[in-house]
């Protein structure tokens, strides 16, 4: 059986917890940092999340030996 290619833009986005959870960064911080974001909404945004079931399980597909 072959091995199967790691995703390369998802090993790069993608971290697997040891329960087996996928982190990832959280959404919204790139753009207008400065300016219209509450300083709450961007400190909450430095905090790590995670993904849903649905969703990690076609991460896990992309990323298989994590």
């Amino acid at each position: 059986m072959p091995k199967i290619k790691t995703h390369s833009g998802a090993k790069k986005r993608f971290k697997v917890t040891k329960n087996g959870k996928v982190k990832m960064n959280s959404a919204n911080r790139r753009h207008d940092i400065k300016g219209c974001k509450s300083t709450k909404q961007k400190r909450h945004l430095r905090k790590a999340s995670y993904l849903g079931s649905t969703t990690s399980a076609n991460v896990k597909r992309l990323v298989p030996y994590m």
